[in-house]
């Protein structure tokens, strides 16, 4: 059974990892993602939340909402481990970030990527993300910014 659980220290090494295994892979890791995994309570003690997703006392998957500004949360750091890809981990991780974006009264989302990542970009158009301009990207690599209006 899948378990969403919220971050604790004792999983950073987890996110870290699974952050670094896909954004090195398609040579995407950059500076801010360094400064990102090496402090995830950052984005917990900015007013975001990390998610995990636990599989036989395993963390298979990871994602996170990063508060921006006003009522605007970005969704960051979502990867699944290899082998669980495709068991719907992260559509179950994407939908307790939606989730918790409307008790915290979001108005909207917003997330960057790569158009080497079709499968996340797919599985973000089906729940209602468009494609915008991308703007302001702490990232060199991010030919894609996409948004979600709640």
């Amino acid at each position: 059974m899948i378990e969403i659980i919220n971050y604790e220290d004792r999983y950073h090494n987890d996110f870290r990892q699974l952050n670094l295994e896909w954004l090195e892979k398609y040579g995407l890791a950059e500076k801010h993602d360094y400064e990102v995994l090496d402090n995830p309570m950052a984005i917990i003690t900015g007013g975001g939340s990390i998610f995990l997703a636990r599989f036989d006392n395993s963390i298979a998957g990871t994602a996170a909402l990063a508060k921006m500004y006003n009522q605007t949360y970005e969704l960051i750091k979502m990867a699944v481990t290899p082998g669980m890809r495709g068991s719907g981990i992260g559509t179950m991780l994407l939908e307790h970030c939606l989730a918790k974006a409307r008790l915290l009264k979001a108005e909207k989302i917003i997330l960057y990527s790569n158009s080497k990542l079709q499968a996340a970009i797919n599985m973000y158009l089906k729940h209602g993300f468009e494609h915008i301009a991308v703007t302001d990207s702490p990232f060199v690599t991010a030919d894609v910014k996409m948004q979600l209006s709640l």
